[in-house]
């Protein structure tokens, strides 16, 4: 199917709009309270697979991510 700025040639919406508004329609069905639920849950099921190291490591690049780009800011 080809797609035309984004849209497809049939004239549907596009995978960005149909998420959005099955988003926007679990929200209006269960509240924002089912988003933080679902993301707790799914937080201490990586803390409890990976442990404390693996958030170590993600906070360790994240912060060599941001010296960098603060350097490359400085020499432009």
């Amino acid at each position: 199917m080809a797609t035309i700025k984004g849209r497809p040639s049939g004239g549907g919406m596009t995978v960005r709009e149909a998420g959005k508004k099955g988003g926007d329609t679990v929200k209006a069905k269960y509240g924002a309270e089912f988003y933080e639920a679902i993301g707790r849950k799914g937080g201490e099921a990586t803390k409890e697979k990976y442990g404390p190291t693996f958030y170590e490591e993600i906070g360790h690049k994240g912060g060599q991510k941001v010296k960098r780009f603060i350097e490359e800011g400085k020499r432009t």
